[in-house]
């Protein structure tokens, strides 16, 4: 595969000059052309936000649902084939404010995708308030006298939950990001990448230099299936930890526990033929 693969040519790009998304479409496109994977043989599922408007600007299928609702269809197009790559891209508000309670039952289910959050720790799209991942005390336009909350922690979540990988990248890196992105769509299960993003335009505070100064990657000692140890490691934030936080012991996935696939290896998509033909003149009857 070839970068130029998934690109969709000169199109016009809603994202701020200097986006912290750049970079991350960039990380995502080299580490899909590395493992090989064809645009029809993948799917990318967001909702709604400037971090879910990376499958307009890509070239492959995709769902654009409903404001913190990127998860539950994701699991439903792998659940009935699971031959596809399933990414699922959002941004620290859609995924962990609007969508909170699908971010924690994805992890219970264990479907077989790759959930990149876009983490500014501010809303993008609607001007610059604070999100759940912004900081105590964090002053915004809306929060005059500074954020009243403790920020969400998603990685200690994760881990708590025993999710199949958990990962924290950094935008303004590529090649490591890319790296981790590659780990994480090759690991069976739930996969969490949560990637520092600045937003150029309403974070003065956490910008480029802020997060590099204030985050450091694993080193090789480090034992990612020491669980334990991650927990711990998830709930430092000077530096925040970045790479490959956690990975649990091999687990089903959801696709696997439903028993839709114990005999029958095919997709649910194509085993009714009839069924799907009738679907099909419905969904075409709906354009006439």
């Amino acid at each position: 595969m070839k970068s130029s693969d998934y690109d969709m040519g000169n199109i016009d790009i809603a994202w701020c000059p200097g986006c912290g998304n750049f970079s991350i479409i960039k990380s995502l496109t080299n580490a899909l052309k590395e493992l090989n994977i064809h645009p029809k043989d993948l799917v990318v599922v967001s909702g709604i936000g400037q971090a879910a408007k990376i499958p307009h600007y890509f070239r492959t299928n995709f769902f654009n649902g409903l404001h913190g609702r990127a998860l539950p269809p994701a699991t439903a197009i792998k659940a009935v084939n699971p031959q596809l790559t399933v990414i699922v891209e959002s941004g620290d508000g859609d995924m962990y404010g609007e969508g909170g309670n699908h971010f924690l039952h994805a992890i219970r289910r264990n479907p077989d995708i790759t959930n990149i959050i876009h983490n500014n720790m501010i809303y993008g799209l609607t001007k610059g308030q604070a999100s759940p991942t912004s900081s105590f005390g964090f002053k915004t336009l809306v929060q005059v006298q500074g954020v009243i909350l403790e920020p969400f922690n998603p990685l200690s979540l994760a881990v708590s939950q025993n999710a199949s990988f958990v990962a924290r990248a950094f935008a303004g890196d590529i090649d490591q990001t890319k790296e981790i992105l590659k780990k994480a769509v090759q690991r069976q299960g739930y996969s969490l990448v949560d990637i520092f993003q600045p937003c150029v335009s309403f974070n003065k505070v956490n910008t480029f230099k802020w997060f590099k100064e204030n985050t450091s990657y694993l080193d090789e000692s480090y034992d990612p299936e020491d669980r334990k140890a991650a927990f711990e490691k998830s709930l430092e934030t000077n530096p925040f930890a970045l790479g490959v936080i956690y990975k649990s012991p091999k687990k089903n996935t959801y696709e696997q526990n439903t028993g839709f696939y114990t005999k029958d290896k095919n997709p649910l998509v194509f085993r009714n033929k009839k069924r799907n033909e009738k679907l099909d003149r419905l969904i075409k009857s709906s354009f006439s």
